[in-house]
């Protein structure tokens, strides 16, 4: 189980930060050195449905993938943001999971249903019964919708290439989860078969064999911000990388890119909004761009000339992004101190929720 750390007001992108518990478990021995880091011991599927597609004149071009849906115009993670996400030509869908407190995966990016939904209580200690009762508070009102319903309405004819990239949250108990998402994922039929549309997020080591087990088949990214972190998922073959932008965009992101794309698996980026920003995700060849606005990355991607002259990103944007650099290493730094009196654990920052 992940411990949630409090982070004060001042320092609102970095609430919610969690620190999972050390990869070198009993549960992890079959894939796991003995310092902790991966092995290759277990094997992913590769995804080319994922890869960068080619367009028209032929170069390459990240994916759209719609953040909790077209979050810039609808209640995100709701049904209308998933539609609008598909009207508008996402590639894909982004989306958050949670468990109720009756085992339902339901898709939320909170823990709790205060910004969405107005209420104080969390979604693990609610019933489906209850939560499916729920209007956003931001128009049009909508309801709380279940992974099987968004599954449901891929499985549309028509709509067989959008696929799904599903951020497992931590707030849950793992075993619990993954095995509930197999569930719900088996419920649904299809005619292209999910383990060629789904990709599993997962923030921390620990979920890769449960991942294995209960959906075998499925691709696996790492979501995170820290490389230092992720690249021990480079020892497990297939596994693709979801990181925030900033951290690929400040020293050491740009090495990372070039050792995974060397590797020629899929890199994405979160959450990016600005254009400026949108096209140094296409300059460098980043797979997909998780985005609130698939439209407006639509439109950039489709607008991008390769052989114009290179705009400067502003001062303020760079500003932020080195803001956010050190604002990880220095809580990278903290809590790594602060965790390795722990016997037998070599803890690196990690994340659940990161202002995704």
């Amino acid at each position: 189980m992940s411990r949630d750390i409090e982070v004060t007001a001042e320092t609102p992108l970095l609430r919610n930060v969690a620190i999972p518990e050390t990869i070198s478990s009993t549960r992890l021995e079959k894939m796991t050195n003995p310092d902790g880091s991966l092995t290759s011991q277990i094997l992913f599927p590769p995804h080319a449905f994922t890869h960068a597609y080619t367009s028209k004149p032929r170069r390459k071009l990240p994916q759209a993938i719609a953040h909790r849906g077209f979050k810039a115009k609808f209640p995100e993670n709701t049904m209308g943001a998933f539609a609008g996400a598909i009207r508008a030509g996402a590639h894909a869908i982004e989306t958050d999971l949670h468990l109720s407190k009756d085992g339902v995966v339901v898709i939320s990016h909170d823990m709790t249903l205060e910004r969405c939904f107005g209420r104080p209580e969390k979604i693990v200690d609610c019933d489906w019964s209850y939560l499916s009762t729920l209007q956003t508070l931001k128009e049009p009102h909508e309801s709380m919708p279940r992974l099987k319903d968004v599954l449901d309405l891929l499985a549309k004819p028509g709509l067989e290439q959008v696929w799904l990239m599903l951020d497992i949250k931590m707030d849950n108990d793992p075993t619990t989860i993954i095995r509930n998402i197999s569930t719900t994922i088996s419920s649904v039929a299809t005619s292209a078969p999910w383990q060629s549309r789904i990709v599993l997020g997962c923030w921390a080591a620990k979920y890769l064999p449960l991942c294995a087990h209960y959906l075998p088949g499925f691709p696996i990214t790492h979501i995170g911000f820290s490389t230092s972190y992720a690249r021990q998922f480079l020892s497990v073959p297939n596994v693709s990388f979801n990181m925030l932008l900033p951290i690929l965009m400040a020293p050491g992101g740009r090495r990372f890119i070039k050792d995974v794309q060397g590797q020629q698996r899929p890199i994405f980026a979160w959450t990016v909004n600005e254009e400026k920003k949108m096209e140094w995700c296409i300059r460098k060849g980043l797979d997909g761009v998780i985005t609130d606005d698939p439209e407006l990355f639509l439109k950039v991607c489709e607008r991008y000339d390769e052989g114009s002259k290179r705009q400067r990103l502003p001062v303020l944007m760079l500003l932020n992004v080195v803001r956010i650099w050190l604002s990880v290493l220095v809580l990278r730094i903290l809590y790594r101190k602060r965790f390795d009196r722990v016997k037998d654990q070599r803890l690196i920052l990690r994340g659940s929720s990161f202002g995704r």
